[in-house]
This record gives structure tokens, C-alpha cells and sequence, in this order.
């Protein structure tokens, strides 16, 4: 029962540290957008493309986009977002989505849109986090992500709410460095989540051990008594 003891100290402390790590599989992200707003830098919102819901949960001129799945495959781009349950951080990966937006009678089409985070964004109003395209401008982010209104990250969800603002790209794209940083809309990430595979295994591991130890301490006490 010696050996017993540091092994199943060794993968309670491994579970402990690591029962918090689980990953984006599915979901959506809705997106309500200042139509007027972007009218006026010429934009003008026309349409959606491919499997976008209608309305979203923004409201009803809102729309939204599903989150792939982490085993999608071309020309969809699989989800790999992880995260730590109850504080977010660390993370890592990027959430894709599947559908796009038309603006200007479907001249302009972008979409299949990529949420991820590059730490050189973090600003005042910004959380680093950014909205990419993968349509017409192929990884480009379109929108910074502003810090997040709301923000729920627990074991089975994961849900953002924040401002959309106007990406230094975008602002180029448009000629008008001005926009930089101008609130467009709104978006809301609603994800669910599940333990990482690494995850469950220790936990495995852990009630394995657990039962071993427990199975082993009734045999112990009769073998006391018996004496």
C-alpha cells in the first residue's frame, strides 16, 4: 500500500491542477450590427450567405454564425479554443465559424469569420482578442473585440459579450483612419464546452487510484482483527 500513497497524491494534485482545462465544441457567436453607421462609410449590409441563423440572440435584426466543430473539416476551419474554467485565462487557440455577410448588392462578401487573440491588440478599450475574415480578406481582422461586458467561463459554457470596433485593417481597406477603434455593434459568443481529453484521463486516473486505495482499506481492518 506504500507505493500506493505517492501515486495517488501525485494524480490528485494532477487532476487539481488541470480539471479546469476544457475546450470549445459547438455553439454560436450573433452579431447585431450599426447598419446606419457603416451605410454612411459605405457599406451598406445587403444580405447573409451560407447556414446563418436568423435572428440571432441579439435581437431581431441581429444574425448569427455556428461555431465549427473541433473535428470540421475543408473548407471549414476546425474550432481549437481552450480555456481555464473560472478565470478564462491561460488560453489558447481560435474559434472558427461557418457563414457570411453581403454588403453593397453582394459586391463586398466576408465571413467563415475567425475569432482569435493576438496580444499586441490589448488596448484602453480593446481585449485582444479580434474578428477575422476568411473570405475576401483572407485572415484579416475586420474587428478588434472590445473588453467584455459580460463573461462567463465555466466547465460545460463559455459566454462573451462585447463591443465590435473597427480594426486599423478595416479603417485602411476604407481609406479613412478615423474609424479606428469606432464602435460598430455588438457581439455575443455563446459556446459549449467540454474537459479536454488530457482532462479526463487524469480524472480517470484519480478515481482509479481512489477506488484501489479504498478497496484495499477494509482488508487491512480484518486483517487487524484477526491478530
Amino acid at each position: 500500500m506504500r507505493f500506493l500513497k505517492p501515486l495517488l497524491l501525485a494524480a490528485t494534485l494532477a487532476v487539481s491542477s488541470q480539471a479546469n482545462a476544457v475546450s470549445v465544441s459547438s455553439g454560436q457567436t450573433s452579431v447585431l450590427l450599426d447598419t446606419p453607421l457603416l451605410a454612411t462609410v459605405g457599406l451598406s449590409l445587403s444580405g447573409v450567405g451560407g447556414p446563418v441563423i436568423v435572428p440571432g440572440n441579439l435581437g431581431p435584426n441581429s444574425v448569427a454564425f455556428s461555431i465549427n466543430g473541433r473535428d470540421a473539416a475543408a473548407p471549414a476551419l476546425p474550432t481549437t479554443f481552450s480555456y481555464t474554467a473560472g478565470t478564462l485565462a491561460p488560453f489558447s487557440g481560435t474559434i472558427e465559424h461557418t457563414g457570411t455577410v453581403l454588403f453593397n448588392d453582394g459586391a463586398l462578401e466576408v465571413g467563415n469569420f475567425t475569432i482569435g487573440f493576438d496580444a499586441g491588440r490589448v488596448g484602453a478599450a480593446t481585449s485582444g482578442f479580434f474578428v477575422a475574415d476568411n473570405v475576401t480578406f483572407a485572415g484579416v481582422p475586420l474587428f478588434d473585440i472590445g473588453i467584455p461586458s459580460a463573461l462567463t467561463a465555466t466547465t460545460d459554457m463559455l459566454m462573451v459579450a462585447a463591443n465590435l470596433l473597427v480594426s486599423s485593417e478595416l479603417a485602411g481597406v476604407l481609406g479613412n483612419l478615423g474609424l479606428i477603434g469606432v464602435d460598430v455593434g455588438d457581439a455575443r459568443v455563446e459556446a459549449v464546452a467540454v474537459p479536454e481529453p488530457g482532462t479526463l484521463s487524469l480524472m480517470l486516473a484519480g478515481l482509479l487510484l481512489g477506488g484501489v486505495a479504498v478497496a484495499r482499506r477494509p482488508a487491512r481492518t480484518v486483517a487487524a482483527s484477526g491478530r
